[in-house]
């Protein structure tokens, strides 16, 4: 007669929560993407699929047959993306939680070293590099850590897209997405997690697949959408500055930094997406009223400091007017 393992409470905890928001996702990806995470290493128990459906117009769940009973499915009223990763994160029971957009997904043996470092270093946050290409290159990782989630954003650039990391879904608090951004909710999401976080790992493990569709919101080129990312991008950097100044000392020069990165992203944005100097000479007089402009001078990486250094003059504003946008179409 056989009998029944034997388990802890604690062996049966789902120990990661995937959340995915879609939104008229295309059938074949959001099955590529479920059948990722199906792939893992994770036992049934051990993994949570929440599929978050922003009120697509075309049938989800015709797209999810043979796939229901191993994901948990909810449709709600269209709201953007940071509504739906709210209500996921309301959801979900898992140890960790991972996001990935419904038209991604993971790649296995690089983010099976991402669960090993969870698993088995007790860290808050692991922070993983992502790819566009199928080809896997080895399974040579380097990893850092673990850092204090301030120390690392003092001392290094940073990745804001929330699919570019696993994190323990106790550190999160209160904190949720604000929603009412088109862009960039994902910026002022990521440096305030991060800053509660004191066991971070940083992996080179390219762990993610990332497509890009023409049809996706970042990719959008008319002038109302560019201007609506520049204006989203600039409340970004006017929350997370006033955020800062609550903050204790470690947190706030570690946030202050972040601003800063972010701000030189917003002008370089400007400067390639407008190629208008009258239109960014009235944001950096807005960005000045802030105390934000010019920029401070802080330990940035190489190209931060260049950068930092070519937009504290006119003529190196000049420059970087003619400059930018020819190498940004090379690329």
């Amino acid at each position: 007669m056989q009998t029944q393992p034997s388990h802890t409470q604690d062996e049966h905890q789902t120990l990661v929560s995937f959340i995915i928001p879609v939104y008229n996702v295309p059938g074949t990806m959001l099955q590529e993407c479920v059948k990722s995470l199906m792939r893992l290493s994770l036992r049934p128990f051990e993994r949570e699929i929440i599929i978050v459906d922003d009120g697509s117009q075309n049938n989800t769940l015709d797209d999810l047959k043979g796939m229901t009973d191993d994901v948990i499915y909810v449709k709600k009223k269209n709201g953007g993306v940071s509504s739906a990763r709210n209500l996921g994160l309301q959801l979900a029971q898992g140890k960790y939680v991972q996001f990935v957009d419904g038209d991604d997904f993971l790649l296995q043996p690089p983010y099976e070293h991402v669960l090993d470092l969870a698993r088995y270093h007790d860290a808050d946050m692991i922070m993983f590099d992502f790819t566009d290409s199928n080809t896997q290159h080895g399974l040579d990782y380097s990893d850092e850590g673990p850092y204090s989630g301030a120390e690392l954003m003092s001392r290094a650039n940073i990745h804001g897209s929330v699919w570019g990391y696993i994190f323990r879904r106790n550190i999160l608090g209160a904190l949720q997405f604000t929603t009412g951004f088109a862009y960039g909710e994902d910026e002022e999401f990521t440096p305030q997690l991060l800053l509660r976080a004191e066991h971070v790992f940083r992996t080179s493990a390219k762990a993610y697949f990332y497509r890009t569709r023409p049809s996706s919101a970042t990719n959008a080129q008319d002038t109302r959408s560019t201007l609506k990312r520049l204006n989203d991008a600039k409340e970004v950097i006017l929350s997370l500055y006033r955020k800062g100044d609550t903050m204790q000392t470690v947190d706030r020069k570690a946030m202050q930094r972040r601003v800063a990165q972010l701000t030189m992203d917003y002008i370089y944005n400007i400067i390639v997406l407008t190629h208008d100097k009258h239109y960014l000479d009235k944001q950096l007089d807005e960005l000045r009223g802030y105390g934000l402009f010019p920029l401070p001078d802080q330990n940035y990486t190489a190209k931060y400091k260049w950068f930092r250094w070519m937009s504290s003059s006119n003529v190196g504003l000049v420059i970087l007017m003619r400059t930018l946008p020819i190498i940004n179409r090379e690329r």
